[in-house]
């Protein structure tokens, strides 16, 4: 596949008690040819990545947060476009679990980590709305960490150049491709807010690898956990960074206020029916 010009688009995440953006990726400009459906996209041999939402015409507002050429070949490896997320796997990339493994923003990352190259870091969606709160919990990529790595390695091979993909330099094995060098933007954040405050951002930054590490051990029962328990779940862990940082550094990182709600994991997507006439993520 050639190579292609990922969008990537926000739509507001109604269900949020804050401001939270759900994103998704596109191959084409939605405000030249906004596709009235999935089929036309397809038709025109265009791409919609749905990242754990629904099919969006365009985005709102209307420009893309990023816009960046990338391999189509690793992208579709990746996570697979036209389909939705749910019922899907390979259009899941490795967040596997909905508000469990990450949400849509970590999904749309997994899309856009093809536009990564030897002179540029992958594109993401740092810039939507509720990305502070998202990366702190769920990371950039999300928190299957293992599987992911194993993921690039084995769509790298499908790439073409391979060369063209971000890697880090030193050793590797005969015959295998090397080990990518991976983003994470909450760290880069928090050191540019906190960069005078070195104190608060070690402390911050042990918290936030305590809190994926807690994120990543399986939840036992037999039922798997409503989106209720993981916002509130969420909301306690981002509680706890409030705790440590003063109200604007706290307001700088996440976008909203210490103490006020965000609910990052939408229930429909969850499986679970949402309450009110909101439109769907």
């Amino acid at each position: 596949m050639a190579s292609l010009t990922f969008c990537a688009w926000v739509n507001p995440a109604f269900w949020s008690h804050a401001p939270v953006d759900h994103t998704w990726v596109t191959s084409y400009d939605s405000r030249a040819t906004p596709y009235s459906d999935i089929g036309d996209v397809i038709a025109a041999g265009q791409i919609n990545w749905y990242c754990w939402g629904d099919f969006h015409v365009d985005g709102n507002p209307p420009d893309p947060i990023a816009v960046q050429s990338g391999s189509g070949t690793l992208a579709q490896c990746l996570v697979e476009g036209n389909a939705e997320s749910n019922g899907n796997p390979a259009a899941q990339g490795t967040i596997f679990t909905y508000g469990v493994d990450g949400v849509c923003h970590q999904l749309a990352n997994q899309v856009l980590y093809a536009t990564g190259s030897a002179s540029q870091a992958p594109a993401t969606v740092k810039n939507a709305r509720g990305y502070g709160a998202s990366s702190f919990l769920y990371g950039t990529y999300g928190l299957q960490h293992a599987a992911w790595l194993a993921k690039i390695q084995g769509c790298a091979a499908q790439a073409t150049p391979l060369s063209g993909l971000p890697m880090k330099l030193g050793e590797t094995r005969l015959g295998e491709p090397p080990m990518p060098e991976l983003r994470d933007d909450f760290a880069d954040r928090a050191r540019t807010v906190l960069g005078d405050d070195p104190e608060r951002l070690s402390a911050l930054l042990a918290l936030r690898g305590n809190v994926q590490s807690y994120l990543s051990t399986a939840i036992p029962g037999f039922t798997p956990p409503t989106a209720e328990m993981l916002n509130a779940r969420n909301q306690h862990l981002l509680d706890q960074a409030a705790l440590l940082l003063e109200p604007a550094q706290f307001q700088a990182l996440f976008g909203i206020e210490p103490g006020e709600r965000i609910d990052l994991v939408d229930p429909t997507m969850a499986g679970e029916p949402r309450s009110g006439d909101a439109p769907t993520s």
